[in-house]
């Protein structure tokens, strides 16, 4: 099953968050000033990556990068994005239309053909040394003259692997805020980086002090397959923190060999979790609306019909791409802090 059939599930709520939050921001912000001097050096996953000024030509994979580089104000400098699991954030949806864009992962000759010499990935994936999704390795690329990138939180341990390989301690929003300082660096453009760590810390703050001194509520993210089995999101995937971040727990927070893990329905009625999330996605168009599907699934399932989370009726539409780390997380945790603490 591809990775586009697997993602399922940002809201009309967090969009219109999003919007006011990263409105307020200046987004889309006006690219910095180059700077001048000899260039910089900055390690990404263990790979030094050295410009000798900032990247011109950038080629942004998936939802999280995509969205970075908007965020950093350098859309003008994308020649090509590609493979988004939702609507991009509402401040940058005229940008992200002017920029060239294809809903499927490019072939290495094709990415190459659009002559990038930066290239960004929100997920492990492409940089794999095996795999329907991969481009090509890191070194591979860097051989030809183009240095790339991979959003830290789900850095592997090695080039050419993935998720497999992801340091649980990395998957942090500390890291999301280093990366963006980072990488702002990298594109020259270090002031919009520190104002987007600072706006993004101020939320997650007025989150946490929200729900301080709540129950955590147990939740699982579900991911619905196509044949009726169902995979969770797992302790190393984003989700994870931003449960955290909202005042809950991932019920299935104690499996850590991949993001996603496939489980059965009955371990499901098991550890039968407070809250069930949708995981739904996958295309430029999706929100959560779309997510309704899933969560009738879920809730017709006669298997799960003595579950607390569909007795209780306590099973809503999430999307894939609020559970990304990235720039949404804090907004997708006031999101699920709504849901599963609605007191």
């Amino acid at each position: 099953m591809s990775v586009r059939s697997t993602r399922r599930g940002l809201s009309v709520a967090v969009l219109s968050a999003l919007a006011i939050g990263l409105s307020a921001c200046g987004g889309p912000p006006a690219p910095d000033a180059a700077p001048s001097g000899p260039g910089v050096t900055e390690v990404n996953c263990g790979i030094e990556v050295t410009v000798p000024s900032p990247p011109q030509r950038i080629y942004a994979l998936y939802q999280p990068a995509i969205e970075m580089v908007h965020a950093l104000g350098a859309s003008d400098r994308l020649v090509g994005t590609a493979f988004l699991d939702a609507q991009v954030l509402e401040p940058y949806a005229g940008a992200q239309a002017a920029v060239p864009y294809q809903p499927d992962l490019p072939q290495r000759e094709a990415l190459l053909a659009t002559n990038p010499d930066f290239v960004l990935a929100g997920y492990n994936n492409v940089f794999s040394a095996t795999g329907d999704e991969s481009v090509s390795t890191r070194a591979d690329l860097g051989a030809l003259g183009v240095r790339t990138w991979v959003n830290a939180p789900l850095c592997p341990s090695a080039d050419g692997l993935s998720d497999e390989a992801i340091d649980p301690a990395r998957v942090s929003m500390d890291t999301v805020y280093d990366d963006l300082r980072s990488l702002g660096r990298v594109l020259g453009t270090s002031g919009r980086a520190d104002e987007l760590v600072a706006d993004l810390q101020t939320r997650v703050t007025a989150v946490q002090q929200r729900t301080a001194d709540l129950p955590r509520p147990r939740v699982a993210i579900l991911i619905n397959d196509d044949d009726g089995s169902y995979r969770v999101a797992s302790g190393i995937d984003f989700g994870s923190r931003v449960l955290e971040m909202a005042g809950a727990q991932n019920a299935f927070g104690d499996l850590t060999g991949r993001r996603h893990v496939a489980v059965s329905k009955e371990e499901l009625i098991a550890r039968n979790p407070d809250v069930i999330l949708t995981s739904t996605c996958c295309d430029a168009t999706t929100t959560e609306a779309d997510g309704e599907a899933d969560v009738q699934q879920i809730r017709t399932d006669p298997a799960l019909a003595g579950s607390a989370a569909v007795r209780s009726g306590r099973v809503f539409p999430f999307l894939f791409a609020d559970r990304a780390a990235g720039i949404r997380a804090p907004f997708a945790a006031k999101r699920v802090a709504d849901l599963v603490h609605p007191e």
